[in-house]
């Protein structure tokens, strides 16, 4: 999960600079392990075959990258996360007294954390985990509001068999409704449109 290069160098500090090159972290979050080294003539040529990997718990540093956010605006709140399946999802949940700034509207300013604390977090692996990040619990009521929805909705089309074409959403919120009625033998959903005005159609299965 986490990136892991191998290199030759002549010098420690030689091997600190490329590692930190090739990762692209700073060395101080790297760890080197000499897998072979080669000898010179007389001393002179000599090197080693070292490998790199970042030396950090990618949940904690996550942890310590959000707290630096909530230190910078000025924001107090706790924080808890977990993980689960070996560690390729991370969970973070934040409660402060300034919820609501956090959210921002329809959510974009907690979207917008989310989405920096996971380029932050993907600097450090290598291939997909998931990183999730919910304030006051808004993603989680956000979750259960719309799969009401999705149900009150699907329904209404799978009677009438009529198309219904629900208000624009960001990609979190059309990915409930796309898993929600994922298994639905009636209908069938997709997305339409471009940006902010990209919105999801429930459709009638043809028969």
């Amino acid at each position: 999960m986490l990136k892991k290069v191998e290199f030759e160098a002549k010098t420690l500090t030689e091997a600190e600079r490329t590692a930190s090159e090739l990762l692209r972290i700073q060395p101080e979050k790297i760890k080197l392990t000499v897998l072979k080294e080669k000898k010179g003539l007389l001393g002179i040529g000599a090197s080693a075959t070292y490998e790199a990997t970042p030396n950090v718990n990618l949940a904690l540093e996550g942890k310590a990258y959000l707290e630096g956010i909530l230190q910078a605006i000025g924001v107090e709140g706790k924080m808890e996360l977990r993980t689960v399946n070996d560690g390729t999802e991370i969970y973070y949940h934040v409660e402060s007294n300034h919820n609501a700034i956090l959210i921002g509207r329809d959510g974009r300013t907690l979207l917008a954390i989310q989405f920096m604390l996971r380029n932050y977090l993907n600097i450090f692996i290598d291939g997909h985990i998931v990183i999730s990040l919910d304030i006051g619990n808004y993603n989680e009521n956000r979750r259960k509001q719309l799969e009401i929805l999705a149900t009150k909705t699907a329904k209404e089309v799978a009677q009438t068999r009529i198309a219904v074409k629900l208000d624009p959403m960001n990609a979190f919120d059309r990915r409930i409704v796309h898993t929600k009625l994922a298994e639905w033998r009636d209908v069938t959903t997709e997305s339409e449109g471009e940006g902010d005005e990209r919105a999801l159609v429930i459709k009638p299965v043809k028969r």
